[in-house]
Protein backbone atom coordinates (compact mmCIF):
# COMPACT_ATOMS: atom_id res chain seq x y z
CA UNK A 1 0.00 0.00 0.00
CA UNK A 2 1.10 3.68 -0.87
CA UNK A 3 1.46 5.88 2.30
CA UNK A 4 -2.00 7.54 0.93
CA UNK A 5 -3.65 4.44 0.84
CA UNK A 6 -2.73 3.57 4.12
CA UNK A 7 -3.77 6.28 6.05
CA UNK A 8 -7.43 6.32 3.50
CA UNK A 9 -7.96 2.41 4.56
CA UNK A 10 -7.63 3.43 7.96
CA UNK A 11 -10.02 6.58 7.74
CA UNK A 12 -12.26 4.09 6.40
CA UNK A 13 -11.98 1.74 8.71
CA UNK A 14 -10.76 -1.15 5.82
CA UNK A 15 -7.64 -3.58 6.32
CA UNK A 16 -4.32 -2.34 6.35
CA UNK A 17 -1.04 -4.54 5.82
CA UNK A 18 0.39 -2.52 8.80
CA UNK A 19 -0.33 0.20 11.59
CA UNK A 20 0.20 3.75 9.72
CA UNK A 21 3.01 5.91 10.97
CA UNK A 22 2.99 9.58 10.74
CA UNK A 23 5.43 12.62 12.49
CA UNK A 24 4.78 16.03 13.91
CA UNK A 25 8.22 17.99 14.23
CA UNK A 26 9.68 21.29 14.78
CA UNK A 27 11.61 23.05 12.32
CA UNK A 28 14.84 22.09 13.90
CA UNK A 29 14.05 18.82 14.22
CA UNK A 30 13.38 18.62 10.61
CA UNK A 31 16.71 19.97 10.16
CA UNK A 32 18.29 17.20 11.66
CA UNK A 33 16.38 15.02 10.18
CA UNK A 34 17.39 15.72 6.60
CA UNK A 35 21.20 15.44 7.94
CA UNK A 36 20.16 11.85 8.74
CA UNK A 37 18.41 10.85 5.77
CA UNK A 38 20.48 13.38 3.12
CA UNK A 39 17.66 14.54 1.67
CA UNK A 40 17.18 18.47 1.81
CA UNK A 41 13.20 18.32 0.46
CA UNK A 42 11.06 17.99 3.23
CA UNK A 43 8.60 15.33 1.28
CA UNK A 44 11.52 13.47 0.41
CA UNK A 45 12.73 13.37 3.89
CA UNK A 46 9.37 12.26 5.13
CA UNK A 47 9.73 9.39 2.06
CA UNK A 48 12.93 8.06 2.68
CA UNK A 49 11.88 7.50 6.43
CA UNK A 50 8.82 5.41 5.71
CA UNK A 51 5.98 8.18 7.17
CA UNK A 52 2.84 7.88 5.98
CA UNK A 53 3.46 11.25 6.52
CA UNK A 54 0.01 13.69 6.19
CA UNK A 55 1.64 16.22 4.82
CA UNK A 56 0.09 20.30 5.64
CA UNK A 57 -1.48 22.60 2.80
CA UNK A 58 -1.68 25.84 4.49
CA UNK A 59 -2.73 28.31 1.96
CA UNK A 60 -0.66 32.33 2.07
CA UNK A 61 -2.49 35.09 2.51
CA UNK A 62 -1.58 37.80 0.72
CA UNK A 63 1.89 36.54 0.95
CA UNK A 64 1.50 35.35 4.82
CA UNK A 65 2.26 31.75 5.87
CA UNK A 66 -1.10 31.00 7.81
CA UNK A 67 0.93 28.00 9.67
CA UNK A 68 0.34 28.63 13.28
CA UNK A 69 3.75 27.51 13.82
CA UNK A 70 5.28 30.17 11.26
CA UNK A 71 6.48 34.03 12.97
CA UNK A 72 6.38 37.10 11.25
CA UNK A 73 5.71 40.50 11.99
CA UNK A 74 2.00 40.18 12.11
CA UNK A 75 -0.10 36.84 10.87
CA UNK A 76 -3.34 37.29 9.04
CA UNK A 77 -5.51 38.27 12.42
CA UNK A 78 -3.47 41.39 12.66
CA UNK A 79 -1.53 40.06 16.09
CA UNK A 80 2.24 40.63 16.17
CA UNK A 81 4.21 37.64 17.10
CA UNK A 82 8.14 37.49 18.42
CA UNK A 83 10.80 34.56 17.91
CA UNK A 84 11.67 33.32 21.75
CA UNK A 85 14.66 31.35 22.20
CA UNK A 86 14.05 28.57 24.36
CA UNK A 87 17.76 26.43 24.37
CA UNK A 88 18.31 24.84 20.96
CA UNK A 89 14.20 25.72 19.79
CA UNK A 90 12.89 28.97 18.31
CA UNK A 91 9.08 29.57 19.53
CA UNK A 92 6.97 32.14 17.94
CA UNK A 93 4.44 33.65 20.71
CA UNK A 94 2.02 36.89 20.60
CA UNK A 95 3.61 39.61 21.27
CA UNK A 96 0.64 42.30 21.11
CA UNK A 97 -3.28 41.20 20.82
CA UNK A 98 -4.39 43.98 18.95
CA UNK A 99 -8.37 43.75 20.30
CA UNK A 100 -6.48 43.15 23.90
CA UNK A 101 -8.38 47.21 25.07
CA UNK A 102 -11.53 46.06 23.79
CA UNK A 103 -14.41 47.46 25.73
CA UNK A 104 -17.24 46.66 23.71
CA UNK A 105 -19.18 44.44 21.04
CA UNK A 106 -18.21 48.20 18.96
CA UNK A 107 -14.78 47.44 19.24
CA UNK A 108 -14.80 44.74 17.75
CA UNK A 109 -16.67 45.62 14.50
CA UNK A 110 -14.50 48.07 14.21
CA UNK A 111 -12.04 46.57 14.14
CA UNK A 112 -9.90 47.50 10.89
CA UNK A 113 -7.79 44.30 10.29
CA UNK A 114 -10.68 41.38 9.58
CA UNK A 115 -8.75 39.07 7.16
CA UNK A 116 -10.54 39.18 3.86
CA UNK A 117 -11.55 35.48 2.38
CA UNK A 118 -10.40 36.82 -1.25
CA UNK A 119 -6.89 37.29 0.52
CA UNK A 120 -5.66 33.77 0.72
CA UNK A 121 -4.53 31.84 -2.48
CA UNK A 122 -6.30 28.88 -2.73
CA UNK A 123 -4.91 28.01 -6.37
CA UNK A 124 -1.50 27.86 -4.43
CA UNK A 125 -2.57 25.96 -1.69
CA UNK A 126 -4.04 23.02 -4.88
CA UNK A 127 -0.57 22.84 -6.11
CA UNK A 128 1.09 22.27 -2.80
CA UNK A 129 -1.45 19.22 -2.61
CA UNK A 130 -1.21 18.08 -5.98
CA UNK A 131 2.56 17.96 -5.09
CA UNK A 132 1.75 16.23 -1.93
CA UNK A 133 0.07 13.72 -3.85
CA UNK A 134 3.13 13.07 -6.45
CA UNK A 135 4.84 11.54 -3.05
CA UNK A 136 2.24 9.54 -2.43
CA UNK A 137 0.94 11.07 0.74
CA UNK A 138 -2.06 11.97 1.99
CA UNK A 139 -3.19 15.66 2.63
CA UNK A 140 -4.36 18.04 5.77
CA UNK A 141 -5.42 21.73 6.07
CA UNK A 142 -5.68 24.51 6.32
CA UNK A 143 -5.70 24.98 9.93
CA UNK A 144 -9.14 26.83 11.39
CA UNK A 145 -9.62 27.57 14.83
CA UNK A 146 -12.63 29.67 16.61
CA UNK A 147 -11.00 30.19 20.45
CA UNK A 148 -7.30 30.19 19.33
CA UNK A 149 -7.48 32.34 17.02
CA UNK A 150 -9.72 34.49 19.51
CA UNK A 151 -7.43 33.92 22.91
CA UNK A 152 -4.10 35.52 20.13
CA UNK A 153 -6.43 38.21 18.89
CA UNK A 154 -7.32 39.25 22.93
CA UNK A 155 -4.80 37.95 24.78
CA UNK A 156 -5.06 34.41 26.65
CA UNK A 157 -6.41 36.53 30.20
CA UNK A 158 -8.31 38.52 29.09
CA UNK A 159 -10.07 35.92 26.65
CA UNK A 160 -10.71 33.48 29.79
CA UNK A 161 -12.02 36.23 31.80
CA UNK A 162 -14.34 37.62 28.71
CA UNK A 163 -16.08 33.79 28.84
CA UNK A 164 -17.39 34.31 32.12
CA UNK A 165 -17.95 38.76 32.59
CA UNK A 166 -17.22 39.68 29.05
CA UNK A 167 -19.52 37.54 26.72
CA UNK A 168 -20.44 40.11 24.76
CA UNK A 169 -17.32 41.01 23.05
CA UNK A 170 -16.44 37.33 22.69
CA UNK A 171 -19.41 36.46 21.15
CA UNK A 172 -18.68 39.66 18.65
CA UNK A 173 -15.08 38.39 17.75
CA UNK A 174 -16.58 34.67 17.11
CA UNK A 175 -19.40 35.80 14.80
CA UNK A 176 -16.19 37.58 12.47
CA UNK A 177 -13.57 34.83 13.30
CA UNK A 178 -16.27 32.38 11.90
CA UNK A 179 -17.31 33.77 8.99
CA UNK A 180 -14.11 34.68 7.81
CA UNK A 181 -13.36 31.03 7.85
CA UNK A 182 -16.79 29.62 6.97
CA UNK A 183 -16.02 31.64 3.66
CA UNK A 184 -12.30 30.40 3.01
CA UNK A 185 -13.01 26.50 4.09
CA UNK A 186 -15.59 26.75 1.78
CA UNK A 187 -13.68 27.82 -1.32
CA UNK A 188 -10.84 26.18 0.07
CA UNK A 189 -12.33 22.75 -0.58
CA UNK A 190 -14.07 23.65 -3.26
CA UNK A 191 -10.75 24.23 -5.02
CA UNK A 192 -8.65 21.61 -3.37
CA UNK A 193 -11.40 19.01 -4.20
CA UNK A 194 -9.76 15.43 -4.64
CA UNK A 195 -6.50 16.77 -3.53
CA UNK A 196 -7.48 17.19 0.42
CA UNK A 197 -8.20 13.84 2.53
CA UNK A 198 -8.38 15.52 5.79
CA UNK A 199 -9.58 19.05 7.12
CA UNK A 200 -7.80 20.34 10.63
CA UNK A 201 -9.72 22.13 13.12
CA UNK A 202 -7.71 23.23 16.25
CA UNK A 203 -8.71 24.35 19.21
CA UNK A 204 -6.68 23.89 22.70
CA UNK A 205 -9.18 23.10 25.09
CA UNK A 206 -7.34 21.40 28.17
CA UNK A 207 -4.58 22.12 29.98
CA UNK A 208 -1.94 19.32 31.75
CA UNK A 209 -4.49 18.42 34.19
CA UNK A 210 -7.78 20.18 33.33
CA UNK A 211 -10.28 21.81 30.84
CA UNK A 212 -9.09 25.16 29.98
CA UNK A 213 -12.68 25.91 30.38
CA UNK A 214 -16.20 24.41 31.15
CA UNK A 215 -18.25 22.01 28.87
CA UNK A 216 -21.05 24.67 29.58
CA UNK A 217 -19.27 27.23 28.25
CA UNK A 218 -17.45 25.34 25.35
CA UNK A 219 -21.35 23.98 24.41
CA UNK A 220 -22.64 27.77 24.53
CA UNK A 221 -19.61 29.22 22.23
CA UNK A 222 -18.44 26.76 20.49
CA UNK A 223 -20.77 23.55 20.08
CA UNK A 224 -22.96 24.87 17.27
CA UNK A 225 -20.07 26.98 15.32
CA UNK A 226 -17.98 23.58 15.23
CA UNK A 227 -21.12 21.64 13.88
CA UNK A 228 -21.50 23.45 11.05
CA UNK A 229 -17.63 23.04 9.95
CA UNK A 230 -18.00 19.90 10.35
CA UNK A 231 -20.75 19.33 7.74
CA UNK A 232 -19.37 21.50 5.39
CA UNK A 233 -16.18 19.46 5.36
CA UNK A 234 -18.55 16.69 5.26
CA UNK A 235 -20.50 18.09 2.32
CA UNK A 236 -17.07 17.92 0.78
CA UNK A 237 -16.71 14.07 1.26
CA UNK A 238 -13.98 15.13 4.01
CA UNK A 239 -12.67 14.10 7.28
CA UNK A 240 -12.35 15.93 10.34
CA UNK A 241 -9.70 16.29 12.81
CA UNK A 242 -9.97 17.87 15.61
CA UNK A 243 -6.85 19.23 18.08
CA UNK A 244 -6.72 19.74 21.10
CA UNK A 245 -4.05 19.49 23.89
CA UNK A 246 -4.61 18.06 27.65
CA UNK A 247 -7.09 16.82 29.57
CA UNK A 248 -10.46 17.18 27.42
CA UNK A 249 -11.96 13.72 28.26
CA UNK A 250 -15.01 15.19 29.32
CA UNK A 251 -15.50 17.38 26.18
CA UNK A 252 -15.26 14.03 24.04
CA UNK A 253 -18.26 13.15 23.59
CA UNK A 254 -19.67 16.41 22.70
CA UNK A 255 -16.73 16.32 19.74
CA UNK A 256 -17.96 13.61 18.36
CA UNK A 257 -22.00 15.18 18.70
CA UNK A 258 -20.34 17.65 16.88
CA UNK A 259 -18.94 15.36 13.24
CA UNK A 260 -15.17 15.15 14.30
CA UNK A 261 -13.94 11.88 12.84
CA UNK A 262 -10.12 12.28 14.05
CA UNK A 263 -9.35 13.31 17.19
CA UNK A 264 -5.61 14.07 17.55
CA UNK A 265 -2.84 14.39 19.54
CA UNK A 266 -4.09 12.04 22.74
CA UNK A 267 -1.87 12.96 25.23
CA UNK A 268 -2.41 10.10 27.46
CA UNK A 269 -0.06 11.22 30.51
CA UNK A 270 -2.89 13.78 31.01
CA UNK A 271 -6.13 12.69 33.82
CA UNK A 272 -8.69 10.70 32.03
CA UNK A 273 -6.76 10.51 28.87
CA UNK A 274 -5.35 6.64 29.40
CA UNK A 275 -5.43 5.14 25.91
CA UNK A 276 -7.63 2.26 26.93
CA UNK A 277 -10.33 4.04 28.85
CA UNK A 278 -10.66 6.44 25.18
CA UNK A 279 -10.39 2.63 23.09
CA UNK A 280 -13.30 1.45 25.10
CA UNK A 281 -15.26 4.42 25.12
CA UNK A 282 -14.50 6.31 21.69
CA UNK A 283 -13.10 3.84 20.00
CA UNK A 284 -15.45 3.12 17.83
CA UNK A 285 -16.58 6.92 17.01
CA UNK A 286 -13.29 8.07 16.80
CA UNK A 287 -9.94 7.47 14.69
CA UNK A 288 -7.07 8.51 17.24
CA UNK A 289 -3.73 10.62 15.87
CA UNK A 290 -0.59 11.15 17.92
CA UNK A 291 0.06 9.66 21.48
CA UNK A 292 3.41 8.45 21.26
CA UNK A 293 4.93 11.01 24.61
CA UNK A 294 6.69 13.87 23.79
CA UNK A 295 7.15 15.29 27.05
CA UNK A 296 9.14 11.73 28.54
CA UNK A 297 9.65 8.95 25.98
CA UNK A 298 10.53 10.34 22.89
CA UNK A 299 12.94 13.77 23.79
CA UNK A 300 14.56 11.78 27.45
CA UNK A 301 13.95 7.97 27.01
CA UNK A 302 15.75 5.35 25.44
CA UNK A 303 15.20 3.48 22.10
CA UNK A 304 13.88 0.69 23.82
CA UNK A 305 11.44 3.01 26.02
CA UNK A 306 10.23 4.26 22.08
CA UNK A 307 9.85 1.29 21.25
CA UNK A 308 7.70 -0.35 24.23
CA UNK A 309 5.68 3.07 24.29
CA UNK A 310 5.04 2.88 20.59
CA UNK A 311 3.75 -0.65 21.20
CA UNK A 312 1.57 0.41 23.80
CA UNK A 313 -0.36 2.47 21.80
CA UNK A 314 -0.59 0.21 18.92
CA UNK A 315 -1.80 -2.59 21.19
CA UNK A 316 -4.26 -0.14 23.15
CA UNK A 317 -5.24 2.82 20.64
CA UNK A 318 -4.84 0.67 17.48
CA UNK A 319 -6.65 -2.44 18.22
CA UNK A 320 -8.79 -3.81 15.67
CA UNK A 321 -7.34 -0.83 13.77
CA UNK A 322 -9.01 3.12 13.70
CA UNK A 323 -5.13 4.67 14.66
CA UNK A 324 -2.68 6.69 13.26
CA UNK A 325 0.63 6.33 15.01
CA UNK A 326 2.34 9.79 15.21
CA UNK A 327 4.44 11.66 18.04
CA UNK A 328 1.99 13.29 20.71
CA UNK A 329 2.05 17.16 18.70
CA UNK A 330 5.54 18.32 17.82
CA UNK A 331 8.54 16.00 18.69
CA UNK A 332 10.83 18.93 20.16
CA UNK A 333 14.45 20.15 19.53
CA UNK A 334 16.96 18.14 21.14
CA UNK A 335 15.23 14.64 20.74
CA UNK A 336 17.72 12.08 19.46
CA UNK A 337 16.93 11.32 15.91
CA UNK A 338 17.64 7.35 17.08
CA UNK A 339 14.06 7.88 18.97
CA UNK A 340 12.17 8.93 16.00
CA UNK A 341 13.29 6.57 14.12
CA UNK A 342 12.53 3.90 16.63
CA UNK A 343 8.98 5.06 16.66
CA UNK A 344 8.62 4.92 12.84
CA UNK A 345 10.39 1.19 12.35
CA UNK A 346 8.00 0.01 15.77
CA UNK A 347 5.07 1.03 13.91
CA UNK A 348 6.45 -0.80 10.18
CA UNK A 349 7.23 -4.18 12.18
CA UNK A 350 3.29 -3.72 13.84
CA UNK A 351 0.61 -5.95 11.93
Amino acid sequence: MTASERISATLERRTVDRCPVDLWCTREVLDTLRAHTGEEDELAVYQALGLDKIVWVFPRYRGRVVDPNEGGTRNLWGVATRAVQAGAATYNEVADAPLHAAASPADVDAYSEWPDPDGFDYAEARAAAERARDFGFATIGPWISHFEVYCQMRGLENALMDVLVEPQILEAALVHIDRIQTEMLERYLSELDDTLDIVFISDDMGTQDRPLISLAVWKQFFEARLTRWCEIVHRHGKKVQFHSDGAIRDLIPSLIACGVDILNPIQHLCPGMDRAGLKRDFGEALIFHGAVDNQRALPFGSVDDVVRETRANIETLGAGGGYICCSCHNVQAGTPVENIVAMIETAHAAR
